[in-house]
């Protein structure tokens, strides 16, 4: 399920406690994969037939692997539900989180809402890349209204009462 298909099923503080909630599902997942890897590990130095032994190793890696998806979809998971939470202040009001969805793009990652309170309207990025720059996501009217940063070492000079 995308970001607005989400809000708009279940208001965004419910989509982002059920992101939470699966991302604390895998994490236990996790965790009873390394028990698994553990147990299997321990088993397998028993003295017993070539043909358990290999079982026993067959199911510590399938419980790696188990344990290897859990963690990173976890990580991926929780990283876009945290991405999404930072944007969801409102700017005005700084109500956070009551929000009503107005329109999303194509892949329903980028998504506008308006404050349930004040009526401000802002765009989510849920999207999973991150900008190339610092200042991608700054239109162009703003990057050019912004200062030039000082040259390296020359931050004094700008201070009031600096004497060289």
């Amino acid at each position: 399920m995308n970001l607005a298909e989400g809000i708009r099923r279940h208001g965004f503080r419910k989509w982002y406690e059920r992101k939470l909630l699966q991302g604390h599902a895998l994490m236990v997942l996790c965790i009873f994969s390394v028990l698994g890897v553990l147990m299997a590990l321990e088993n397998a130095g028993a003295v017993r037939s070539l043909a358990s032994q290999w079982d026993d190793l067959l199911a510590a890696l399938l419980c790696a692997g188990t344990g290897l998806w859990a963690l990173r979809r976890y990580l991926n998971l929780l990283a876009h539900a945290e991405a999404v939470a930072h944007q969801a202040d409102c700017a005005h009001c700084g109500t956070y989180g009551r929000l009503e969805l107005l329109q999303s793009d194509a892949s329903g990652e980028q998504v506008q809402v308006r404050c349930r309170k004040c009526g401000s309207i802002w765009r989510i990025d849920g999207g999973r890349r991150r900008p190339a720059a610092a200042g991608a996501l700054r239109p162009s009217s703003a990057r050019a209204a912004s200062p030039a940063p000082a040259p390296p070492g020359r931050l004094g000079a700008r201070c009031a009462g600096y004497r060289s």
